[in-house]
C-alpha cells in the first residue's frame, strides 16, 4: 500500500492533486477536513475555518499530534489500497506516517493572489472570507512551536516533493505523474 500525504498552503491545489490520484490512478481518499467536519457537527459548532482549527488542535492536544491522520491511516490500512491522506498540517503527522512505511509527502504551493481567487471560486463552507482574512488565517497556520498546532511551513519543508501550482491543471497533473513514475521506479 502506497501512502501519499498532501500538505500545502491554503487554496494551492491539494484537492486538485487528490482529484488526479483518485480519478486517474485509483487511489482511495482520506480527508482530514471531512473528519473534522464530522466532529464539528457532532459538537454543534459552526462550519468554518476557526472551528476546524479549534477542533483539530483540541483532538491533537488530547490524543497526540498525529491523532487525526492516524485515524485516517487505520481506515486506509483496513482497505489496503494505495491512498492519499489530505491534508497534513503538523510535523508529528508526518513522523507518524513515515513510521508506517511506503509514505511520501507531497506539498503544493502557488502565489497568494492565485490561491485566494481559487478559494473564492470554490465556495466551500470555510471559504467565504476577505483576502485579509485569508492571509491572516494562513499566517496563523504557517508556523508554531506547539507540536499540536498547524505548522505548514515545516510540513512543506519536510515534503518529499513540492509542486508549484501556478499554471494549469494539466501542468500540475504532468508533474504529479512524473513523481509517481519516479516513486514506482524505486
Amino acid at each position: 500500500m502506497l501512502i501519499i500525504g498532501i500538505t500545502g498552503t491554503l487554496g494551492a491545489g491539494k484537492g486538485t492533486v487528490v482529484e488526479y490520484l483518485v480519478e486517474k490512478k485509483g487511489f482511495d481518499h482520506y480527508s482530514v477536513r471531512a473528519y473534522l467536519l464530522k466532529e464539528i457537527n457532532r459538537r454543534g459548532m459552526p462550519e468554518n475555518r476557526d472551528s476546524m482549527v479549534v477542533v483539530a488542535n483540541d483532538l491533537r492536544g488530547k490524543h497526540g499530534s498525529s491523532y487525526v491522520t492516524d485515524q485516517l491511516y487505520y481506515e486506509a490500512a483496513q482497505v489496503g489500497k494505495d491512498c492519499i491522506i489530505e491534508s497534513i498540517r503538523t510535523p508529528g503527522e508526518i513522523d507518524s506516517l513515515r513510521e508506517k512505511g511506503n509514505f511520501f509527502l507531497f506539498a503544493v504551493d502557488a502565489d497568494a493572489e492565485i490561491r485566494y481567487q481559487r478559494i473564492s471560486e470554490r465556495q466551500s463552507e470555510t471559504d467565504h472570507i476577505s483576502f485579509e482574512t485569508f492571509i491572516s488565517n494562513e499566517a496563523r497556520e504557517m508556523n508554531t512551536s506547539d507540536p499540536n498546532k498547524q505548522n505548514l511551513k515545516e510540513c512543506i519543508r519536510e515534503a518529499d516533493f513540492v509542486f508549484n501550482n501556478g499554471a494549469t491543471k494539466e501542468d500540475l497533473f504532468m508533474e504529479v505523474e512524473k513523481v509517481l513514475q519516479y516513486i514506482q521506479s524505486q
